[in-house]
């Protein structure tokens, strides 16, 4: 037994031996770390900023096992200086956040906050541009203001294809002078299905399991809604930074996948085909 043990120590410490350094990756490889509002900002009561789809959704009876909250989270809403200070003393090279869009609206669309204009506008200007790090931001990480759902069930509806495409344009005149590395939306397959189907993340929406979860949806169909509007507005988001921004920053868009598989009931070669290509030019 003790032989076998003194083995596995000899093993373990060769195969983790030889150390993995920046000159292992090539040149332009951007190390970095990575947040989303709701998780880490907390303090939602503070900067006038409005309730989210996940608010309501974590206060839900029955939805959270510990009945845990995200109210204050990892604080980093009043820890961020000291948070962009280890990025910096970890040698990374950027962040990736998301701008929590019940900050920049807190209740109706044209209401803009005028209290904070979001968590970014107050760590943006001195801390990424003295420490080096580069903001990656995210517009949408599934935080979506609870107004927007109560009025017309959010992304059930075309009425967030406008309402997101003014949040985008908002965010690009405010940040853009500062943010190169603009993220439409976090995992949209991660969120329609979570969300609409299994009904496990906000708004906690399905009908497979509607006698013991959800109060509401129809898992059949309302992933592929959420999807389809979710396509829509990245296209318009990014149509309006092309019309109205372009010329004065550069822009690289980005979209992080949740690889997915969504399949139609009926059998098209043609239509099959198109959507292989589709998928390989996503994924090349």
């Amino acid at each position: 037994m003790a032989a076998s043990a003194t083995l596995c120590f000899v093993f373990c410490f060769v195969a983790t031996s030889d150390a993995i350094g920046r000159a292992d990756f090539p040149g332009g490889f951007v190390f970095g770390t990575a947040s989303s509002s709701f998780q880490f900002e907390g303090a939602v009561k503070e900067g006038n900023r409005g309730q989210s789809i996940w608010d309501t959704f974590t206060k839900r009876p029955g939805r959270i096992l510990d009945f845990s909250n995200a109210d204050v989270a990892v604080d980093q809403y009043h820890r961020y200086k000291t948070d962009v200070e280890l990025m910096k003393d970890i040698g990374m090279d950027a962040y990736r956040f998301s701008i929590s869009w019940p900050r920049i609206f807190p209740r109706v669309l044209k209401e803009v906050s005028t209290a904070e204009h979001s968590l970014f506008s107050s760590f943006s200007p001195p801390y990424f541009s003295v420490s080096g790090i580069q903001p990656y931001v995210t517009l949408f990480h599934w935080d979506l203001p609870q107004a927007l759902e109560d009025r017309y069930n959010g992304w059930l509806s075309q009425e967030i294809i406008q309402d997101f495409e003014h949040y985008a344009y908002t965010c690009f005149k405010a940040f853009g002078d500062r943010v190169k590395h603009w993220i439409t939306f976090n995992e949209p397959h991660g969120f329609s299905i979570q969300g609409y189907d299994t009904g496990l993340q906000a708004p906690g929406r399905c009908s497979i399991l509607s006698h013991m979860l959800c109060r509401r949806g129809k898992s059949s169909t309302e992933p592929y809604i959420v999807a389809h509007n979710i396509l829509l507005s990245h296209a318009a988001a990014f149509h309006t930074y092309k019309l109205h921004f372009k010329v004065n920053h550069r822009f690289k868009s980005l979209q992080p996948l949740h690889c997915c598989k969504m399949y139609q009931k009926w059998h098209d070669k043609k239509l099959s085909l198109i959507c292989r290509k589709s998928k390989r030019a996503l994924l090349e």
